[in-house]
């Protein structure tokens, strides 16, 4: 075998004109001059690669950052009182009472998935749950939120399936239920699917983990998984460019740079990692995801209090003829990286080959400020840690309102032909509930483990996942992730308040009081001054939303190039939302039928609210005007009202209104319930915008009848607008709105499950 040339330091000093393939790496020539500079030299081979997966858009986040900023200038002392760590950790943590941290994030791994679905969706919940582990906490649930192209073109039936083989077989391995999330469909998504994965996970608050390299003469253990040649420029080749559409065509394929996971790995890694925190024989630890060691290396030194050394010939391989900057670059899943003291590391081994996961002592933290590397008995990296992991270009990209904005707004749906007889309204009922968007994901979610471990309390297709924590009091949190893109596509102010709105009320909706945020910001690519727009705009409209209803940013991801050729998908601003419930056996389920003659209550007002919504979209192919409007203090006074309801029992039932409103809400209420129910309209409005509007901040409730005077006079105190809309009717079997039309339960069904099946079986 050919031994590879050493590119040392010494070599760049004097070699200082050697051409380097930097733009290839994805560095700019401004970017390039830039590390001459700091270095007062050309880099090695070895360090031209850190730079450039680290200072990717992925890993620095260089064109978002300026406005990322804004969350911290918006987020008030009060907001952040619970926050253990917050933005820029590996994941936001949160002090939830009786002793309990909580940690959640939601990261993207879209380009991957589209190459190679099965492992770029595997490996992104691999991912996500290592980031979990990191802070010193149990994984204890995944959701995903997935978007693709139409539901009915070849390459979502590529997509899709191996998305969701991928997401089910690595999670269920591992022994995490899936929760929730969401499938969505649409055109702007076919040459770039969302695939965005969140973790949860729990931990006293004493057991919080940070990722730091302190302590001269503590020892660097990377463990887990052998370093191979897959994954090499996955954050700079594939998250930091855009598809030119053929990617997975023969001769193209990016397959190098997609991940392979093994999740049995993965599984005895968290057990070691827990037993190891345990123990108090961890002093700082980081996973191996995007960058790899490039990333663990750079980022623990960076935030230390001394340098590092680092030998490359000891880093266990599963490839042969690796150079350094390959072994920098890879991103081979299931592998850690910790700080030890000397007196522990014997029985930090020990810990690890009990649970038989390779364990290799790879350097030492140093008194000095430099990150050192070397391999083959010379130095190949010799920089200021920090000018790799946190000091990477800032850009601040043109921003402008694009031209189409305005004529997107003037084009509402006022002018769309509207049913309006009663025959025309059973049509639309069920042609909505049966398309792709918004019918059941029974087949998706049944290929997920969703109550593995015995403490998911609820999943899909509840509003939100639901998950016991302490099994002593009862004590849970819920979480949902949510993102109208046609909302936000119309103003993204407005629709990422809306998305901010949703997430917040369908946690409350369970009986959950909502605490954190967390986020996926999916947008095209930043070169484009209309892309950045919508960002700046949709980061705006979050930070303020969460300022208004009084709950922290805790972290999150940006993901840009999320288009093809000069396509741009949908701006697509996932919002998670964290609550807390005292005790689990209070939640509320979605479902009615808990007893005949419940009452129905409409918590909320609804308005002629049309543009953006399913029955636009699907019916007229038509998207334009404005979003619904949104409240915030409505919202929280909804979710007060809700938690309330729960805490105390009056409530039996509760449903959120979304996509496809008041007539989704009902079909999925009777349908997950088994039960029917008859529904009486306002005679004073017009039924098809009482059945299809899309406003926000309302609820369907269903109120035993010893709560239901109780629970209204709660509601008109606190100023809360309700109406009494039906009641439970278990033996009718049938969901009957009077002055339209009767729908079998049978007969619902069929329209929404049968969709997906039809599709993708």
């Amino acid at each position: 075998m050919d031994v590879p040339v050493i590119d040392s330091t010494a070599h760049a000093a004097a070699t200082p004109d050697l051409p380097q393939p930097y733009l290839e790496l994805g560095l700019s020539a401004d970017e390039y001059a830039r590390i001459r500079e700091i270095l007062g030299r050309r880099p090695t081979e070895a360090e031209l690669a850190m730079y450039s997966v680290m200072w990717s858009e992925h890993c620095s986040y260089k064109s978002s950052k300026r406005h990322l900023a804004y969350f911290g200038e918006t987020a008030t002392p009060k907001m952040q009182e619970k926050m253990l760590a917050g933005i820029g950790e590996n994941a936001g943590v949160v002090d939830i009472g009786e002793g309990w941290a909580v940690t959640f994030k939601v990261e993207s791994h879209n380009h991957p998935s589209y190459v190679e679905p099965y492992q770029g969706a595997a490996t992104g919940v691999g991912g996500i749950v290592r980031d979990i582990l990191a802070m010193g906490a149990r994984p204890l649930a995944v959701a995903d939120p997935l978007r693709f192209g139409p539901a009915d073109a070849p390459d979502t039936r590529r997509v899709l399936p191996g998305v969701v083989a991928g997401i089910g077989g690595y999670g269920n391995c591992l022994g995490l239920p899936n929760i929730g999330g969401e499938v969505v469909f649409h055109p702007s998504y076919a040459g770039n699917p969302l695939v965005n994965a969140l973790c949860v996970g729990a931990m006293r608050v004493e057991d919080l983990h940070l990722a730091h390299a302190s302590g001269t003469g503590n020892k660097i253990i990377l463990f887990g998984a052998r370093t191979g040649l897959d994954g090499i420029g996955g954050v700079s080749v594939l998250a930091s460019d855009t598809f030119s559409g053929d990617e997975t065509s023969a001769g193209r394929k990016k397959l190098p740079s997609v991940q392979v996971g093994d999740p049995f790995t993965e599984k005895v890694l968290i057990e070691c990692c827990l037993e190891l925190f345990a123990k108090k024989l961890v002093v700082g630890i980081q996973d191996l995801g995007g960058a790899g060691l490039s990333c663990a290396t750079s980022e623990l030194a960076a935030a230390g209090d001394g340098g590092m050394s680092v030998d490359l010939d000891r880093v266990p391989l599963r490839a042969e003829g690796m150079t350094a900057a390959e072994i920098l670059a890879s991103e081979s899943q299931e592998r850690m990286c910790a700080v030890v003291r000397p007196s522990d590391v014997d029985e930090f081994m020990a810990v690890c080959a009990k649970w038989d996961v390779l364990a290799t002592e790879i350097g030492e933290v140093t008194d000095g400020d430099r990150l050192v590397i070397s391999w083959h008995g010379e130095t190949v990296v010799d920089v200021p840690p920090r000018t790799v992991a946190h000091q990477g270009p800032v850009y601040d990209r043109p921003v402008v309102r694009p031209d189409f904005q305005d004529r997107l707004q003037a084009s509402t749906s006022r002018d769309l032909p509207r049913p309006g007889t009663p025959e025309e309204l059973r049509e639309t009922l069920l042609r909505l509930v049966s398309s792709p968007n918004l019918a059941s994901k029974e087949w998706v979610t049944s290929q997920y483990d969703r109550y593995v471990r015995g403490n998911t309390v609820l999943a899909q297709p509840s509003d939100a996942g639901m998950i016991r924590i302490d099994e002593e009091t009862g004590r849970g949190v819920a979480v949902s992730t949510d993102c109208n893109s046609r909302f936000v596509y119309l103003d993204p102010y407005e629709g990422t308040r809306l998305a901010l709105a949703e997430a917040y009320r369908n946690v409350a909706t369970g009986g959950a009081t909502p605490v954190a945020v967390t986020n996926c910001l999916n947008f095209g690519a930043p070169t484009d001054p209309g892309v950045m727009w919508q960002f700046e705009r949709a980061v705006h409209g979050l930070a303020d939303g969460c300022a208004e209803l009084g709950i922290p940013v805790t972290g999150g991801n940006v993901s840009f190039f999320n288009q093809t050729g000069d396509t741009a998908i949908l701006p697509t601003p996932v919002v998670g939302v964290l609550g807390v419930i005292d005790d689990v056996r209070r939640r509320i389920p979605t479902g009615i039928g808990a007893e005949a003659g419940e009452t129905l209550l409409l918590l909320g007002e609804t308005r002629d609210e049309l543009d953006g919504s399913v029955w636009a979209e699907v019916v007229h192919g038509h998207l334009g005007g404005r979003p619904p409007k949104v409240d915030l203090a409505r919202e929280r006074l909804l979710a007060e009202i809700l938690v309330a309801g729960s805490r105390d029992g009056m409530l039996s039932a509760a449903h959120d209104l979304a996509d496809g409103g008041l007539a989704q809400a009902l079909v999925e209420a009777v349908l997950v319930g088994d039960c029917g129910a008859r529904v009486l309209l306002d005679p004073d409005m017009d039924p098809f915008v009482q059945l299809f509007s899309e406003s926000a901040g309302r609820v369907l409730v269903a109120v035993p009848r010893t709560e239901e005077l109780r629970f209204t006079e709660m509601c008109t105190a606190r100023g809360l607008p309700w109406r009494k809309t039906g009641v439970v009717d278990p033996e009718s079997g049938a969901l009957e709105i009077q002055g339209v039309a009767t729908f079998g339960l049978d007969e619902l069904r069929t329209a929404w499950e049968s969709t997906l099946p039809a599709l993708f079986d």
